[in-house]
């Protein structure tokens, strides 16, 4: 009512205009919304998880939720480097849906399911020698511990094709633009995973394998519900086609080569992140390890919020590149741009004012080291508070070149950051110590979104590639 008795008053373009971001923002919103409260569910899942782990084994508690955290890390792995299947099939199927070629999203969707079943179940055939590598990587010192670890683990291998193929069928449904189904799915299966782990765990008396177990049923469940979803809803609006056609070789080598390109990238960022770890490890310092780690959650908070805008990016770039819609292109990306450098500063506003209060929070200030942990990260929060403004820039680049299926810029850019990020650490690592990690990790973000604004022409190769 306020909004639209205040553009009366206006002249008829700035009218058209303030109603056309009006429409655009929506649609951000819509895809950015469910998104976010996705990513929400994760941490949630994983504090469940944690809280079960902790009561199941009785005196054995603190052993389980160590074991826990090293099978997460383990499956973690496995999945980050899976990631390419969402983010190769959602640029590619935005592009079809923008231009309303009902064959090629068709198409898209077989693709993509047939890639992360090969995938899946390639990870499954090879759960003996993943798992053997991992145990003794993660050498734990404690036969105990590794017994536990190996029981979840080779529990919830069984749940690694349900997980590849949501990734296949998330970037699908993003996009056709539909966040809501992936969001709804999500919830789903946290609350199963949930559930099930204390009918498992406690009542069942399983300790963590139940939690395995709890997952592998609640992500087949998932998968269940996303075909159920695809023949009710999406039925009329698919194309019969052939296996000829879904495997036909062009097609196929563009999706590995995008995501060939997906997959290096993802390597950097899992190099990068297992390095940080590394060299928050090699300080010796206790202290300086567990700091380290309570910040990055504060960063990864941060994260998952800009992260569903770069999923807004992403979808809509693609589809007005596929409708070859420039000057929607145009606004999205510079309205996509507007939000996330917004969170930011709301983040560092947050940051700046209650930081202490965050920390002693997932501190646990039961704990009586909390006070040296507290003044330990004073000396290193104000890369904590610059971080979301370095950051705001490149979460949503990486959405418009998935969107754009500009995969080697991604690649790229993503190689030289993380160079900078290892020469930074190790160049002056000796003379800052732990500062030097903070101020790569920093540059290491700041410079992935630099890089892939001026490796596409400021931009101007997405446009043009929307134009022709």
């Amino acid at each position: 009512m306020i909004y639209n008795s205040f553009t009366k008053s206006m002249p008829k373009f700035l009218q058209n205009y303030c109603n056309f971001v009006a429409i655009m923002n929506r649609e951000i919103l819509r895809i950015a919304i469910p998104n976010i409260i996705s990513n929400v569910t994760v941490p949630l899942m994983g504090i469940a998880s944690t809280f079960i782990a902790g009561r199941a084994c009785g005196g054995e508690g603190t052993l389980a939720i160590g074991a826990l955290s090293i099978g997460v890390t383990i499956f973690n792995f496995i999945y980050w480097n899976c990631s390419f299947i969402r983010m190769g099939t959602s640029g590619l199927t935005a592009q079809a849906f923008g231009a309303e070629n009902h064959r090629e999203y068709s198409l898209m969707l077989w693709r993509s399911l047939i890639v992360a079943l090969g995938v899946g179940i390639l990870a499954f055939s090879l759960q003996y020698p993943i798992g053997e590598f991992s145990l003794w990587f993660m050498d734990t010192g404690s036969e105990e511990s590794e017994s536990m670890i190996a029981n979840y683990f080779y529990t919830l291998i069984w749940a690694v094709p349900a997980g590849i193929l949501l990734f296949a069928f998330n970037g699908w449904f993003t996009g056709m633009q539909n966040a809501v189904v992936p969001m709804a799915v999500a919830i789903l299966v946290n609350l199963i995973h949930i559930g099930c782990s204390y009918l498992f765990s406690i009542v069942g008396t399983m300790g963590l394998e139940g939690i395995a177990l709890a997952s592998v049923v609640a992500q087949w469940t998932g998968v269940l519900v996303m075909v159920a979803v695809l023949l009710i809803r999406y039925r009329k609006r698919l194309v019969k086609v052939s296996m000829k056609e879904v495997m036909d070789m062009s097609s196929m080598r563009r999706f590995f080569s995008i995501n060939g390109d997906i997959i290096i990238r993802t390597f950097c960022l899992v190099a990068v992140y297992t390095f940080f770890t590394k060299a928050s490890a090699d300080t010796g310092n206790a202290n300086i390890l567990a700091v380290n780690t309570i910040l990055l959650q504060l960063f990864t908070l941060f994260s998952y919020m800009n992260d569903g805008f770069a999923y807004a990016a992403e979808a809509l770039t693609g589809r007005f590149i596929g409708a070859h819609d420039g000057v929607s292109l145009r606004r999205c990306i510079k309205l996509c741009l507007v939000w996330c450098f917004a969170v930011s500063f709301v983040f560092i506003g947050v940051y700046v004012g209650w930081w202490r209060d965050i920390f002693t929070f997932i501190a646990n200030p039961e704990q009586g080291d909390s006070a040296v942990l507290l003044s330990v990260a004073e000396q290193y929060i104000g890369w904590i508070i610059a971080i979301p403004l370095a950051a705001a820039m490149p979460f949503v680049m990486d959405g418009i070149m998935v969107g754009a299926t500009r995969s080697r810029i991604m690649r790229n850019s993503m190689i030289w950051s993380s160079v900078c990020f290892f020469v930074i650490l190790y160049g002056l690592g000796w003379l800052i110590g732990n500062n030097a990690l903070w101020m790569a990790f920093t540059m290491y973000m700041f410079l992935r979104g630099v890089f892939q604004y001026f490796m596409s022409d400021r931009l101007r190769d997405i446009y043009r590639q929307a134009e022709q």
